[in-house]
């Protein structure tokens, strides 16, 4: 990181820039930026929060890139044709990605944290910085969704912290490859599934990743995350739902509505300690699991840690309940792939109620790479009352393959022998989901890339309340 410069933020609003820009203006640096979303007026609220942290805010256009000492951080939404790309070559400022800013932030670090894994990265990163802070260590953190202990009147949209202790923790992403790019004390790894790349391609980066840790958390219950632990040259310390080989399992399961609560036994100490989650979902013991390991890893007690685990809230829009209007339920989730998706209706399911699901596809690349599987994961996570429906992809613009679209993904699933429409426009989606909605229901809006999905989950209650 260069002190001496400033730094501009094209895209600063997105889910992985935001944080990256609190955490440099965190540490005094100055900091700009602008974004489409901002062009379009959207999305007000995020962008006034910006500017009461010092980050200056100028239109997409390169007006807010004059001079050679700054260095342009751009999203990979943000394609060579931008403005501020244009902007930065005429003045002959640095053009960085924003992972490698996130790569020379986190290997600056002395005790480096990394999440990996296809789901589960932010909840996961949020429970680490969580136990972290509770026992002191003061971490600093970038997470790509907001981590509701850390919100306040001042930090609304708290995904990073800018903590005075040794350790950075950091969700590392595989999408783009650049997880090639980190270093980590402590690598950790969820699960390992189709997403972005293909799987030759996921086990070298993932592999690759835990080969230049101390030591790698590695989860035994996913297939291709457990053959890690073989072919890792470093120490492992593994975690898993029900196998006693893992060096952190639980037992005694006992799902809630609105969390989660079991036993967790460590095989080396034979301590053992209930864990009681304010978050639902076998998918989140899971994530516990992992963060308890890394807990353990930094020397943390299984004791002190599980219990200040009780106090995690989540993070926003992971099964984030929106409210509840004529006994019908909002839910907005963050759910976009296959794995994520399965993972909230799994949960939904042990409890009653039909569902009505809005899923908004993050792009059509990625529409096009996992159409058999979301087809797949509807077909085999859907009841037989349950209703898909489905906007176009979200589209903000660019070069993109437009061939494969939500109609060729509703018609798998009703092929499946389930109800399953596709409509152009989301409002239209919605005008669906207020008619067809009944006492009883459940209605989860779905999807990433998009924060004005939390507004159309809003609207949606304030509809119903109006019924």
């Amino acid at each position: 990181m260069s002190q001496a410069k400033s730094y501009f933020f094209s895209g600063v609003g997105g889910s992985g820039m935001l944080p990256l820009a609190l955490i440099l203006r965190g540490k005094g640096v100055t900091v700009a930026g602008s974004d489409r979303s901002l062009d379009q007026g959207r999305l007000g609220a995020k962008f006034e929060y910006l500017k009461a942290q010092g980050i200056a805010l100028f239109p997409q256009d390169g007006s807010g890139i004059v001079s050679a000492n700054q260095i342009l951080v751009r999203s990979a939404a943000v394609e060579d044709t931008v403005g501020d790309v244009v902007a930065a070559q005429r003045v002959g400022a640095r053009d960085m990605k924003r992972p490698e800013l996130l790569a020379e932030l986190f290997n600056a670090a002395p005790v480096r944290i990394g999440v990996a894994g296809t789901s589960g990265k932010s909840t996961t990163t949020g429970m680490i910085a969580w136990l972290l802070h509770r026992a002191g260590r003061d971490p600093t953190v970038m997470n790509g969704a907001v981590m509701k202990n850390f919100v306040t009147s001042d930090a609304l949209f708290a995904s990073a912290l800018v903590g005075k202790g040794d350790a950075f923790v950091s969700e590392v992403d595989e999408s783009d490859g650049s997880i090639a790019r980190y270093e980590p004390t402590i690598a950790v790894v969820n699960n390992i599934a189709l997403d972005h790349k293909s799987m030759d391609e996921l086990r070298a980066l993932f592999a690759g990743f835990v080969n230049k840790a101390e030591i790698a958390v590695l989860n035994l219950d996913n297939d291709e995350t457990a053959a890690l632990v073989m072919a890792t040259r470093v120490r492992t310390r593994t975690y898993s739902l029900r196998s006693g080989l893992a060096d952190l399992h639980c037992s005694a399961i006992r799902p809630a509505p609105d969390g989660i609560s079991f036993d967790v036994l460590e095989k080396e100490t034979r301590e053992a300690a209930t864990v009681d989650l304010a978050v639902p979902g076998e998918h989140n013991v899971s994530n516990a699991l992992a963060a308890l390991s890394v807990a353990r890893v930094c020397g943390l007690s299984l004791g002190v840690a599980a219990a200040a685990l009780k106090g995690f809230s989540g993070t926003k829009r992971r099964l984030e309940i929106v409210g509840k209007a004529n006994n019908i339920t909002v839910i907005d989730d963050f759910g976009h792939n296959p794995d994520k998706i399965t993972a909230t209706l799994k949960t939904l399911h042990a409890f009653p109620g039909r569902l009505l699901i809005m899923f908004q596809p993050h792009g059509f690349g990625p529409l096009k790479l996992m159409r058999e599987g979301f087809i797949d994961c509807f077909a085999k996570n859907m009841e037989g009352d349950d209703v898909l429906i489905m906007p176009d992809p979200v589209y903000f613009g660019g070069t993109v393959d437009r061939s494969v679209g939500s109609e060729q993904i509703a018609a798998g699933v009703r092929a499946r022998g389930l109800q399953a429409m596709a409509f152009a426009e989301r409002g239209a989606c919605g005008d669906k989901l207020i008619e067809l909605a009944e006492p009883g229901d459940r209605i989860v809006v779905m999807g990433a890339r998009d924060d004005t999905l939390s507004t159309f989950a809003a609207e949606l209650l304030e509809r119903l309340k109006q019924r």
